[in-house]
């Protein structure tokens, strides 16, 4: 059909125009510049502030103190940006990382991660998603999803009711197809890299295992399919994440032996 063809080919010009590879060498269809990013993410972390009260004094001190590890174990330009870490007051059990060198923890998430090691594995989690650019190529992609749908419309000839339904069934299908696949490599890339992270900064990789498990016992309840979650599911994680140890392990080792051994005091 016509409208096939010219969504085949406005997709192939974009990705021509920005592809770029992530740091495991999976090919990405990137947008947006560095630059664009950041200031985003600069928006986003001063919204968040405007949204939830900050906790100082003890709690920050420990965030920063772990914080401060990872980013030394990043590569040059993401370790050269002047991370600025908030503690948040809520019980979620949430966490993040911005473009720009933004981390944000809420206060909840510290019931959940025990230890210092398991706060490194969120925070190292986080930050890889920063490190691979998952940001950009989640809006990248989704901009890109929706100028196709647009293409479709257009070219079809879609008005009206029926119209309205057909494109309500391509927007599933193009999100369950496309940007919730998407949104799982993302995780499963940030929790491989994340461990590498945290490993080469001398925290216990064995920590991630431990804290995902405390996160499926904090959260309870039924969880949808893996096909419609934006996460991987719990045994798909720790699979992922126990298939990459022999590598991290070693990583740590090295760190250890490099005299990288973080002590952060848990208030």
């Amino acid at each position: 059909m016509r409208w096939t063809h010219l969504l085949a080919v406005g997709a192939l010009s974009v990705s021509l125009a920005a592809c770029t590879t992530s740091p495991t060498g999976r090919s990405q269809l990137t947008l947006m510049s560095d630059e664009q990013l950041d200031q985003m993410g600069a928006q986003a972390f001063a919204q968040y502030q405007q949204e939830l009260p900050t906790v100082g004094g003890a709690p920050l001190r420990y965030v920063q103190c772990v914080t401060e590890a990872v980013v030394r174990a990043l590569p040059e330009r993401e370790r050269n940006q002047n991370w600025q870490v908030k503690v948040f007051e809520s019980e979620q059990a949430n966490a993040f990382a911005l473009p720009g060198g933004y981390v944000g923890i809420n206060t909840g998430l510290l019931q959940v991660a025990r230890n210092q090691d398991q706060l490194a594995a969120v925070i190292g989690h986080e930050i890889a998603h920063v490190l691979a650019r998952h940001a950009n190529e989640r809006a990248s992609t989704q901009t890109a999803t929706q100028l196709g749908l647009s293409a479709i419309s257009s070219a079809a000839g879609m008005q009206g009711a029926g119209g309205e339904t057909m494109m309500a069934a391509l927007g599933m299908g193009a999100q369950y197809g496309i940007l919730l696949p998407f949104s799982r490599r993302h995780e499963s890339e940030a929790d491989t890299l994340g461990l590498s992270l945290i490993a080469d900064a001398g925290f216990d990789p064995r920590a991630s295992i431990a804290l995902w498990n405390n996160m499926g016992a904090a959260g309870g309840g039924a969880r949808p399919p893996a096909w419609m979650s934006t996460h991987p599911s719990h045994g798909q994680r720790i699979g992922g994440l126990e298939a990459a140890m022999g590598e991290a392990m070693s990583r740590y080792e090295r760190a250890r032996n490099a005299g990288r051994t973080p002590n952060c005091t848990r208030p």
